[in-house]
């Protein structure tokens, strides 16, 4: 194990299990991610004026960068198995928090999943969003070296991932759009369409 590894690792991994607050938080960042994160769009989805549809094809976008970014580690983990540090580290060097299978440790699942979400977000998104859900993705990162079950470089990878993930999508965004205007149409939302002077469109 490399010596950046063991030294982030260490570095907030010896916080736990000391202050239960911050234990209790960290768990639940490193657990819930996702549901969080399912709140925080549903919430901005009817936030916005409802006949937006820029905006609202931005979240759909960061949806998309997230589970594009999940694929991409599916691959990556069979390509190159890593240890979990609770499998590597001996037994009373470290805290571990949660409970988690053995499986590989690299790249970072949720660190992925949570900078495609947020990555996606740069691009369009209201303001509160993209602070939001990024703000939320570096303390996902964090809490999952915090409570025992990544390496540092194993978030980092993710970040990547994310990132690239979201350019991907990003690219594809106007494809999108059809399909953010069907789901607007079920909800009984009025897309408003510039392009065709202003009018409402179902």
């Amino acid at each position: 194990m490399n010596s950046f590894d063991l030294f982030g690792y260490h570095l907030l991994n010896h916080w736990a299990g000391h202050i239960p607050l911050l234990d209790t938080t960290m768990s639940f960042l490193a657990q819930y991610a996702l549901e969080i994160y399912a709140l925080l769009f549903v919430i901005a989805w009817f936030v916005l004026p409802k006949p937006e549809v820029k905006r609202r094809n931005a979240l759909v976008v960061m949806g998309l960068a997230g589970v594009l970014a999940l694929l991409l580690n599916v691959l990556l983990a069979h390509l190159w198995f890593r240890p979990r540090p609770f499998v590597t580290l001996k037994q009373g060097s470290f805290t571990q928090l949660i409970p988690h299978s053995a499986d590989s440790s690299f790249p970072s699942d949720h660190a992925a999943g949570s900078f495609g979400f947020a990555a996606g977000s740069w691009y369009r998104a209201e303001r509160w969003v993209s602070i939001s859900f990024t703000c939320l993705a570096v303390l996902v990162g964090v809490a999952r070296v915090y409570v025992g079950v990544h390496w540092p470089t194993d978030v980092i990878a993710g970040v990547i991932v994310g990132i690239v993930s979201a350019v991907i999508m990003k690219r594809f965004s106007d494809k999108f759009e059809p399909l953010t205007r069907w789901v607007m149409r079920i909800l009984g939302f009025k897309a408003y369409d510039k392009k065709q002077g202003g009018n409402n469109i179902a």
